[in-house]
């Protein structure tokens, strides 16, 4: 630009020597609020009447700003989390941007919608999560609007090692597209390993976004003069990247010596963590994996241990690796085709066929059953890179932080099972049960769960049904309303193999029934007699006082197996509706899904 060009126009010099530093995306956003605050000079509408916007106001252009609404459905967390920094992202960029769950997202505003994000993991035999089963049910059925008006995009989570590998995701994204929604960018399905693909995703619908609102010139300049709170602050400075080091103070068997069920009672001290957590939240282990099973695999690839990997930026041996960064106790698709690919094995090569014959050979071969079975010399390299990252385990809480203090208590059921003649066992635990001395430390974080939890009013009575571990969440529950000196009714459903061996935490529920907090309890033993006998059994036969309690305000809460009991449970639940009701069963399929959208039919299941 010559001097002479500089002085003609109608800018001064110095800020046509500013302007030149900026980027296109800020010149864009300036031209817009430029334009605007010349439409206001020209017609006098001045937000105070002296030629200078009023802070706290809005300066609207003739195109409306963009309102992007994030959903985030989440299971464990990570969902949430993505959602977060998705919200972050954008908000920094002075898009408008609101964030909210699913579980608070009324259905029904889906047709108002501009812009959609949708972030989802998956549970179960490829449903959405808990927190999303009305926004699903909702889209999937006749009352579901035309979206022509609504653009989306839809990043889901998912575990490659089960069949229907980020369904939900897949589920939202053609039923979206298939009412009319128009993609901003395509799915993203992302493992267990999320980072990368998600914050690829994040930036990319970041740019998309920021490029719509600056040529669109649809900037709102808003100055609401109010502090925004900061997305993700928590009291304590410890959380899922940065784990607290617990003591593990007590570990007891709960279950009978000879019974079939293993199930542990973990106490840990989190003294001095900051760490809260309510009744309904589950408690995060990062674990240690088994170094007899680590040395096996070794052994299996002719790999002595002492190569040097790098994992997460750093340089370790590949021993460490395998116990502490790698998972080595769950198959996957992953590791299964990689492993058949570099063997070249035909048996080995017909497991992975099609997907049907890769989860059938996963779900019954462990990793190291793999490697046994067909030895192979590997890399220190090509292993890792058959592997997945380690991921913690997530347990539900069994204690009341009111009750126990500055402790957080947990029941895990340990996997044990056969294969080729032994004995082999779950990572997390076998590590919980066996491997970790009491008074060492192991590093845990707190996962809330705002979608399981107790009423605010504490004369609502509340029906729990849980089977095995699922207790664990009831038991805090109970402490609380006894702590609280609740006055609402506590009903307990609660089943598992024998009354003998699997009554978990039985003088506990003897003693809050003796002292007036469990006013009514059900027990299902299916293998104490010759006809099983599940918890579903004994809903229905309590088919008119549950519905009377329903008419009372009751909660429903569920926890335990997302596959099979929890399924059952809910259809017991609607076999009394419809029958107690006089419904059929679409008028008690609403009825059922006006409770969950009220929050007074939870679930925790995994």
């Amino acid at each position: 630009m010559t001097n002479e060009t500089i002085t003609n126009f109608p800018l001064p010099p110095e800020l046509v020597k500013t302007l030149a530093a900026f980027e296109p995306l800020q010149l864009a956003w300036l031209s817009g609020y430029c334009w605007s605050e010349a439409q206001n000079r020209q017609t006098g509408q001045l937000a105070d009447g002296s030629g200078v916007a009023a802070q706290g106001t809005s300066v609207l252009e003739q195109t409306e700003a963009l309102r992007i609404t994030v959903i985030s459905a989440s299971q464990t967390g990570n969902a949430r989390n993505v959602a977060e920094r998705l919200k972050a992202k954008l908000a920094a960029t002075a898009l408008d941007v609101r964030l909210i769950a699913a579980a608070d997202y009324k259905p029904k505003n889906l047709a108002n919608e501009k812009i959609v994000l949708l972030v989802t993991s998956t549970q179960g035999d490829g449903e959405p999560p808990e927190e999303a089963v009305s926004l699903h049910k909702f889209l999937f059925g006749k009352k579901a609007p035309q979206l022509n008006q609504t653009e989306f995009a839809v990043l889901g989570l998912g575990d490659s090692s089960y069949p229907d590998f980020c369904q939900a995701g897949k589920d939202f994204d053609s039923k979206l597209a298939e009412l009319g929604g128009r993609r901003l960018l395509d799915r993203q399905d992302c493992d267990l390993d999320y980072q990368t693909a998600a914050e690829d995703w994040i930036e990319r619908i970041g740019d998309i976004l920021q490029q719509r609102q600056a040529t669109a010139s649809a900037v709102a300049v808003r100055q609401t003069g109010e502090q925004q709170p900061a997305v993700g602050t928590a009291v304590s400075p410890y959380n899922k990247e940065k784990p607290f080091p617990a003591t593990l103070s007590v570990r007891q068997k709960i279950t009978a010596r000879n019974a079939e069920k293993d199930v542990r009672h973990l106490e840990f001290d989190l003294s001095g963590s900051g760490l809260h957590y309510q009744p309904g939240d589950a408690l995060g282990v990062w674990f240690k994996n088994d170094p007899t099973l680590a040395d096996e695999i070794l052994q299996a690839v002719s790999l002595s241990g002492s190569e040097r990997v790098e994992i997460n930026g750093s340089a370790v041996s590949l021993k460490a690796a395998l116990i502490h960064s790698l998972e080595i106790t769950q198959n996957t698709p992953h590791f299964v085709k990689g492993y058949a690919d570099l063997v070249g094995n035909e048996a080995l090569s017909a497991s992975t066929a099609s997907a049907a014959a890769i989860q059938d050979y996963i779900q019954s071969t462990p990793i190291i059953g793999v490697l046994q079975t067909y030895p192979f010399a590997l890399t220190a390299e090509q292993l890792v890179g058959l592997l997945r990252p380690l991921t913690p385990r997530l347990y539900s809480i069994a204690s009341c932080a009111d009750e126990v203090g500055e402790e957080v208590h947990a029941t895990v059921g340990v996997v044990r099972y056969q294969y080729d003649g032994k004995t082999r066992s779950g990572g997390a635990s076998s590590y919980l049960a066996d491997r970790l001395q009491e008074d060492a430390e192991v590093e845990v974080f707190i996962e809330h769960n705002d979608n399981f939890r107790l009423p605010q009013d504490n004369k609502t009575p509340i029906i729990m049904i849980g089977s095995g571990t699922g207790i664990a969440p009831f038991r805090a529950f109970v402490q609380q309303r006894a702590v609280e000196e609740a006055s609402g009714k506590n009903w307990l459903i609660f089943g598992n193999q024998h009354f003998t061996d699997d009554f978990l935490y039985q003088t506990e529920w003897q003693a809050f029934a003796k002292e007036g907090y469990l006013h009514k309890y059900h027990f299902a033993w299916s293998r104490d007699q010759a006809e099983k006998i599940y918890v579903q059994h004994k809903i229905r036969e309590q088919a008119e006082a549950l519905w009377q309690w329903l008419q009372q305000g009751a909660h429903i809460y569920v926890c335990g197996d997302a596959t099979k009991m929890a399924k059952d449970v809910e259809q017991a639940l609607l076999d009394v509706i419809a029958q107690q009701g006089k419904m059929s069963v679409e008028d008690a399929d609403e009825y059922l899904d006006e409770l969950r959208q009220k929050k007074r039919y939870q679930r925790d299941v995994y």
